[in-house]
């Protein structure tokens, strides 16, 4: 039989409440009391559950995280930056997906009502925004990582897509690659305006307009990026440069290109976005614009972790910038070869 809280306060002759402050150091105890409620525990050998304790503290020493699916490329670093602040804090985290769309909901929403958690850390599944935002009124401290361009009305941790974006077309441009074939992102998400965005206000400021037939919309893929550089063939549209929306998308894209003969970086120069492990193990190996999402999970758990010790959750979102990573996939452009004059003939009269 498990000892209860109960079985220490009957033999020790003292209330429920007493033994709990004992657990607790909560309020002023005598102290003969106290050393006798001690006692008893360590006879009994009574173990408080770390739910108790915590539910008596109001606190559970645990933190929630929703995300949209565990696939996404760069989720692992996230959680893992989420994880390593987390644990280190004496907490445990409790993950929840968006796999299984309503029914996850149904089962994330009965956790939120049982107060299985302290805190929330999100990035968020599609249409559950509103829902968040009434919890966080509701009190639940919620701190959104990646926003997506939503600026939501609570606490969020967000990168620098639109700097991204610009930083990606400077490097293009100075390898004089004019005519860019530029891979989306699902059109929906905000980072996907913004990335497109920075691109084209750069070209625009070095004098050159993107050929509007040489955006495709992509959808993060491997796959969506084979069809991009596919849809620009079929269109027999003239590109030397490739700038695709996550990694994904521009392996796929170098692909296509070396299958059509054509050499990746000296014909067609590639940029991807994200910086995932992969980037590096393209042939050949990824320009890239990195996205430091190990740093943006340890700073959203960073925030709730200040809030539990009593520092108010920020008002404004905290940006963390976006570096551009040079490795293979692009090159100078080649300057045609101009043909040799032809040697003068002399006339023999």
């Amino acid at each position: 039989m498990s000892i209860t809280i109960a079985d220490v306060a009957a033999r020790a002759g003292v209330s429920k409440t007493t033994v709990s402050r004992v657990l607790n150091g909560k309020g002023e105890l005598d102290l003969r009391t106290a050393e006798r409620v001690r006692a008893v525990i360590a006879e009994l050998g009574y173990v408080p559950s770390a739910r108790a304790v915590g539910l008596a503290r109001g606190r559970t020493r645990v933190v929630g995280m929703l995300v949209p699916s565990l696939t996404w490329p760069w989720m692992g670093e996230v959680l893992q930056g989420a994880v390593d602040v987390v644990e280190s804090e004496g907490y445990g985290l409790l993950l929840f997906t968006f796999n299984r769309g309503a029914e996850s909901m149904h089962q994330f929403a009965s956790q939120v009502s049982s107060q299985s958690f302290d805190g929330l850390l999100v990035i968020e599944p599609e249409g559950t925004l509103t829902y968040i935002e009434q919890l966080h009124a509701r009190g639940l401290p919620v701190v959104l990582i990646d926003d997506r361009d939503h600026r939501p009305q609570f606490p969020s941790v967000a990168t620098t897509n639109y700097a991204g974006g610009q930083s990606a077309a400077r490097h293009l441009i100075e390898l004089g690659r004019h005519r860019p074939l530029v891979i989306t992102g699902v059109e929906r998400f905000g980072c996907t305006h913004e990335r497109l965005d920075g691109f084209r206000d750069t070209y625009a400021e070095a004098g050159i307009e993107l050929d509007p037939r040489l955006v495709f919309e992509g959808d993060f893929t491997h796959e969506s990026g084979r069809r991009g550089v596919q849809h620009a063939l079929d269109q027999r549209l003239d590109f030397d440069a490739v700038f695709a929306h996550n990694d994904l998308s521009a392996g796929g894209a170098i692909q296509a290109v070396r299958e059509t003969g054509r050499n990746v970086p000296n014909d067609v120069s590639v940029v991807g976005f994200d910086d995932i492990p992969y980037a590096q193990h393209t042939e050949p190996p990824l320009t890239t614009v990195h996205q430091p999402m190990r740093q943006m999970g340890q700073a959203a758990a960073r925030m709730l972790m200040g809030y539990f010790g009593g520092t108010p959750l920020p008002e404004e979102p905290q940006v963390l910038p976006t570096t551009l990573i040079v490795r293979s996939s692009t090159a100078p452009k080649p300057t045609p070869r101009t043909s040799a004059p032809a040697p003068a003939v002399r006339s023999h009269h």
